[in-house]
């Protein structure tokens, strides 16, 4: 089995995330990284807190805490939340870790070795309220691209443009708000990504070929503009210090690595934080260093983050000359907006992580994420088509099958799994509609179309009813026991099946089906396609109990509460 190395994009320090956030990286990236394991891959899923950089450093400020301690309880927040979606990391760590700076200062020194790194004097915003000069996410303006009055002076949130600070419009301090500013001569480093960029190119034009159209797209779209010497250093308190046996000038000046710099690098330096906690020893650098053809590694972010993840963080390892492994698949995630808007971690609109497990369980918000993630355009989160997605599939097609086929065994032929009949005809069809739907299901899931297989998930799931319905049980015990209890006993082995396949979605649903049966040694990971047409993996005799309600509907008087409290589309308008 191959080895899978799986990142999603570092969630950024400053506050809580909302449900666009979730969909667009961490959690396709769990989906995707349980079913592997579920398939017998050996699968590392890596994330952390993105620390570094401006938004930090205000944020802090704003809430008076020291900026490290002010990181280090947003990141215990924010691990707790994605605890609570059921996010499976292998390892959660933190850009601020030693491990990440020791990491980023000797790739920084290997590009300067090989030519990569220049030293040079620009002239930058320099604040005369703030006394200092502004990094380019201290200054706030008016794109000249769009017109958005809240562009940051590193990227337009709007038209997602890369900015240089001196392009916006009435541009002014994000501290202070002053815009008695001015420009100054300082010293900063520079990634020559000029002369990388047909590396780079080349790169992309092998590895890209198979990448999702978004992610390609924007790849060839930086590409064709022509890849610009970037500059890597920032005037800031908080982040990898430049390294003193290099350029011990800027180092006494304070000046650290840029947080897009650090920032995807965390990914190997997470990795060997994973490494160096594990009280048995385990080897990072295979993952990432000479790491070898068995590995494939998978990045899971939304369309902001790809120009980063597909030019500056190959043009960063490339210019290195060392074997780091590079992505081979970059799964790109449009936006999900809310009633049309979109959702806004700055303006608190939207729905967010904490408040969304405040009203539901994690697998509510997982499959409806999942069933309508934003993959091939922007999608919008409603709080009708919220409440219309689980109560079709998740209460009426999933919980009311597994409900009543338990409930209904129980009070006609008690608490084990009854015998009745050997199968016959309608069984067969049904294994056989089974195994072909469960080969859809896995086909998509390969293939990273999330999408298409929820929708298969949920053709799974309808196979059952459409079973019951058929054969109808509640009318044939009238007359044929014997047939009662095989149309039982199948729909039973169908709710185990469920189990086992539904996980990487609602892993917690799935545990609790899985566990209402009294199985010895249950460690199926999956099901063939032969289980699957034989649908016997729950054999008469089995105890079983009748779990809680899977999924209760969502009410009219629920919507209300929620239009309420969140905003429905007036308010998102």
């Amino acid at each position: 089995m191959a080895r899978h190395l799986v990142t999603s994009a570092l969630p950024y320090i400053n506050g809580i995330k909302h449900l666009g956030n979730m969909v667009g990286s961490m959690l396709p990236a769990d989906v995707y990284s349980r079913y592997l394991r579920q398939r017998g891959h050996d699968v590392l899923y890596i994330c952390a807190t993105d620390e570094h950089g401006t938004p930090a450093e205000l944020a802090a400020k704003e809430a008076g805490l020291p900026v490290a301690e002010f990181c280090a309880q947003q990141h215990e927040a924010q691990k707790a939340i994605y605890d609570g979606f059921g996010l499976a990391f292998d390892y959660f760590g933190r850009s601020s870790s030693a491990q990440n700076i020791e990491i980023t200062q000797e790739i920084a020194r290997e590009l300067n070795r090989y030519g990569f790194i220049e030293e040079r004097s620009i002239r930058q915003v320099y604040s005369l309220d703030d006394e200092r000069f502004l990094p380019d996410r201290y200054i706030v303006g008016t794109c000249p691209h769009c017109g958005y009055d809240k562009a940051r002076g590193d990227q337009c949130e709007n038209c997602t443009r890369v900015l240089d600070p001196t392009d916006l419009i009435d541009a002014r301090s994000a501290i202070s708000g002053s815009s008695a500013l001015e420009v100054r001569e300082t010293k900063h480093l520079f990634l020559l990504q000029s002369k990388l960029a047909d590396e780079v190119d080349a790169w992309v034009e092998q590895h890209g070929k198979e990448w999702p159209t978004l992610a390609s797209s924007i790849a060839r779209k930086w590409l064709t503009e022509g890849l610009q010497d970037r500059a890597i250093t920032r005037d800031l308190e908080w982040g990898v210090p430049v390294p003193g046996d290099t350029w011990p000038e800027l180092a006494a000046e304070g000046k650290v690595f840029y947080v897009w710099f650090d920032a995807p690098i965390e990914y190997i330096g997470a990795t060997k934080e994973w490494s160096d906690r594990a009280p048995a020893e385990r080897d990072w650098k295979s993952w990432w260093w000479q790491a070898d053809d068995s590995v494939r590694y998978t990045e899971f972010m939304a369309k902001d983050n790809v120009p980063f993840h597909t030019v500056m963080f190959p043009a960063t390892l490339l210019g290195t000359r060392a074997p780091w492994k590079k992505v081979d698949y970059v799964k790109a995630f449009n936006w999900l907006n809310y009633y049309g808007g979109k959702f806004s971690t700055s303006q608190r609109r939207g729905v967010f992580t904490d408040a969304a497990l405040e009203l539901l369980p994690a697998d509510y918000w997982r499959y409806f994420l999942m069933a309508h993630a934003p993959e091939s355009d922007d999608t919008s989160f409603t709080w009708e088509l919220f409440a219309a997605t689980v109560n079709k599939d998740l209460a009426d097609t999933l919980g009311n099958f597994v409900n009543r086929v338990l409930s209904f065994s129980r009070k006609r032929f008690g608490d084990e799994v009854p015998a009745g009949k050997e199968a016959g005809e309608p069984e067969r069809k049904l294994g056989e509609e089974i195994a072909g739907l469960l080969a859809e299901y896995e086909e998509h899931m390969e293939t990273l179309q999330f999408r298409k297989a929820a929708q298969a998930l949920r053709a799974l799931w309808s196979a059952g009813n459409s079973y019951l319905e058929e054969k109808a049980p509640w009318l044939e015990i009238k007359t044929d026991q014997e047939a009662a209890a095989l149309t039982l006993r199948t729909a039973m082995n169908l709710i185990h099946l469920y189990a086992v396949v539904s996980e990487p979605f609602i892993p917690a649903s799935a545990r609790t089906m899985r566990s209402a049966f009294a199985l010895d040694g249950d460690d199926a990971q999956w099901v063939t396609p032969e289980e699957a047409r034989a649908l016997n993996a729950v054999p008469a005799g089995t105890s079983f109990t009748v779990p809680p309600v899977l999924f209760a509907k969502i009410t009219e008087e629920d919507l209300d509460a929620y239009r309420a409290r969140f905003g429905g589309a007036e308010e998102a308008a």
